[in-house]
């Protein structure tokens, strides 16, 4: 079994890497960042190990550049509720606290590979006529409407900016037009502006030269070179910091990049997806983003809808939700009693399908009994 493990910290690093090495069953590779793994890994990992408080690109940032392409355990020195959830919302299949005996581990690699391939084996049978390829619930008029138009910007090659609330499925909206496009053979990073401190920003997408600043032990490549024939997803580009807005425009416009550090060109070939939960409109009114670069990343505009407005798709998230949530931690089925269910038609939810699933991941976990009560889902206002 091919193992990776991506720390920051050396020594617990090597230590796992050692550890793990001892046992025959596995064949152990590891890198300091995120960055140097997306780099490195192939067709032959079978399972990667990261920390979730990296520099650069964290644990949670890293698995979503990761598109699910791999089995993933986290393990973290500070675990939070808030964390554990949003790693079981992106696919992870363990979520370890350290400290942790090497056992530990190896107990959970064992697990994490037991079910791989039960899932495997069960594949063929997991698609419902409601789902498509790509996850989503299309019972709503609204996300048809929207779906359609994802559907005729996929087959070009413009740029597409993804607009409304936070957690209303931007980036599922973002990976189902690359899953619809000529470039679904190559990759999709995608990247927060929120999540990246300013200093860091520019060497993640350009990438830096060797000896650009003092810890550029080695060159580094970013990930518009990183997605070449493939897609960049800029998640919250209205968060993106004034002064790099004019290096990014000239990047789409000459379709080249040039290294932090660097003097050298660099050609690329990417297809750029940006989504946004500000006024864009409002920031270029107020010299907050430049008006050039909004109407090049505007080609096609595409609003989603807060699930407020499409309640017709509430009850269908959550059973699929709750039946995705028993068959990973391997709980009996559990349902919905008729009380949970008008709550959950009721609320407002604020935060949207990420909300949403969230409030149904936790009670499928915390509920005592078989059918989820109005008690379990823990929803305490409506909007």
């Amino acid at each position: 079994m091919n193992i990776v493990i991506v720390e920051d910290d050396i020594n617990m690093r090597k230590s796992l890497e050692f550890a793990l090495g001892d046992y025959d069953e596995f064949s152990v590779k590891s890198y300091k960042s995120a960055s140097e793994a997306l780099k490195k890994l192939d067709e032959n990992t079978d399972l990667i190990v990261t920390d979730i408080n990296m520099p650069g690109l964290d644990g949670l940032e890293f698995i979503k550049a990761l598109g699910g392409k791999y089995d993933v355990i986290i393990m973290t020195g500070n675990a939070t509720l808030n964390r554990a959830i949003e790693s079981v919302r992106l696919g992870v299949k363990d979520f370890l606290t350290k400290p942790f005996d090497v056992e530990t581990l190896v107990t959970a690699i064992r697990r994490v590979n037991l079910l791989s391939i039960k899932e495997k084996q069960k594949k063929p049978s997991l698609q419902s006529k409601n789902t498509d390829i790509s996850g989503f619930i299309s019972s709503s008029p609204a996300l048809e409407r929207s779906l359609n138009l994802a559907k005729r910007a996929a087959i070009t090659d413009v740029s597409v900016l993804i607009m409304g609330e936070s957690g209303v499925g931007k980036e599922l909206f973002a990976k189902f037009i690359h899953e619809n496009s000529k470039r679904n053979s190559n990759a999709f990073m995608a990247i927060n502006m929120a999540a990246i401190p300013e200093n860091l920003l520019e060497s993640e997408l350009y990438g830096y030269e060797k000896g650009a600043f003092t810890d550029a032990t080695a060159t580094k490549k970013g990930l518009f070179e990183l997605a070449d024939g493939g897609t960049l997803f800029l998640d919250e580009i209205g968060e993106m910091p004034l002064n790099l807005q004019a290096k990014l425009l000239r990047a789409i416009q000459e379709r080249e990049i040039v290294r932090v550090g660097g003097s050298k060109p660099i050609s690329i070939n990417v297809r750029i997806l940006s989504a946004t939960n500000a006024d864009l409109q409002t920031k270029v009114q107020n010299g907050e983003f430049r008006q050039d670069l909004f109407y090049r990343l505007n080609t096609v505009p595409i609003m989603i809808s807060p699930l407020r407005e499409r309640k017709d798709e509430i009850i269908g998230i959550a059973e699929q939700t709750l039946k995705r949530v028993c068959n990973e931690y391997e709980l009996e089925q559990k349902t919905f009693s008729k009380a949970a269910i008008s709550e959950l038609m009721a609320y407002g939810y604020p935060g949207n399908i990420r909300e949403l699933i969230s409030i149904v991941e936790r009670a499928a976990i915390l509920s005592e009994t078989n059918e989820i009560q109005k008690e379990d889902l823990f929803i305490y206002s409506k909007m």
